[in-house]
């Protein structure tokens, strides 16, 4: 089958449901990811015909996506911070705004002279935060905890794939018999955390493609307690934040100012809340005292 007449098919069949230039992605997408065929390459080749056997494939991919089944599920791997991560139904998908995180910690610390700076990445997933840390931060120790057995062999595999040094720790940071155990004596100049953070009240705006694809376990938290994994991170700070330590936060966009707070009423300096790219309330840094 011509590769031009698979990109009609797929536009055919899943416009309706994703728009034009996302189709247009997933196309192109595939056949670099299946095949190796760039999309120069195809634009330069009109007539280049794939056999039975990758047209089967992307056939396969066509009907996972008429299911709302997110593309980098399908291809088993996602591009964050122009690195490469696997990706499976054990971890959320790496998002744009986690990115924008990512990017405020490395501009802020990467002119640190002469100290090796200790971070603790809470409720890693794939890792993208730790690894995106540990591979661009000069002189840094990186360790990475999550709850999820399974997601912590992904994030695992994702720092053996590109090559860094993460410590991966099993524990639940909402357990506070976990912390002594596992992080007796060890104290860190960042903490970072993109925590579950979406509250159920807020299923009614989200897509199939999350909801019935991605774990509820790194998504949502009850109505009634939405900020439990902020309090218990700022408890866990206590013990485990250096004096001048600074704290990271991803956040719930409609919660900006009440997590702000809450970093303010546990004495926590410099509170900076920030913007993602879309204009939504983001991002939190605040310094330990």
């Amino acid at each position: 089958m011509k590769a031009l007449d698979l990109k009609h098919t797929f536009h055919r069949e899943l416009d309706i449901i994703y728009g034009k230039a996302e189709v247009e992605r997933f196309f192109f997408l595939s056949c670099e990811h299946y095949l190796n065929i760039s999309r120069i390459q195809l634009t330069l080749e009109p007539e280049l015909t794939f056999t039975t056997s990758e047209t089967d494939i992307f056939f396969k991919t066509l009907e996972d996506l008429k299911r709302q089944k997110p593309i980098q599920y399908i291809l088993g791997e996602t591009e964050f911070y122009g690195l490469i991560f696997k990706v499976n139904s054990n971890v959320l998908i790496p998002r744009p705004e986690t990115e924008e995180l990512v990017d405020w910690i490395i501009k802020s610390h990467s002119d640190i002279k002469n100290k090796r700076l200790k971070i603790l990445d809470i409720g890693t997933g794939s890792g993208c935060i730790a690894i995106s840390l540990a591979k661009h931060l000069p002189n840094v120790e990186v360790s990475a905890l999550d709850i999820s057995k399974e997601a912590i062999e992904v994030a695992r595999h994702n720092a053996d794939i590109n090559n860094v040094d993460v410590a991966f720790i099993e524990a639940d940071i909402l357990n506070k018999s976990n912390w002594d155990l596992s992080f007796d004596i060890l104290e860190f100049d960042i903490i970072v955390s993109n925590p579950p953070y979406v509250r159920q009240l807020e299923k009614a705006e989200m897509k199939p493609n999350v909801l019935d694809n991605e774990p509820d376990l790194a998504l949502f938290v009850p109505n009634e307690n939405p900020l439990m994994y902020y309090e218990a991170i700022m408890n866990f700070t206590v013990n485990n934040l250096k004096p001048q330590g600074h704290l990271y936060f991803e956040i719930n966009q409609y919660l900006g100012n009440d997590t702000e707070q809450l970093l303010i009423d546990a004495n926590f300096q410099n509170v900076e809340l920030r913007k993602d790219l879309n204009g939504n309330d983001r991002m939190l840094k605040a310094l330990r005292k």
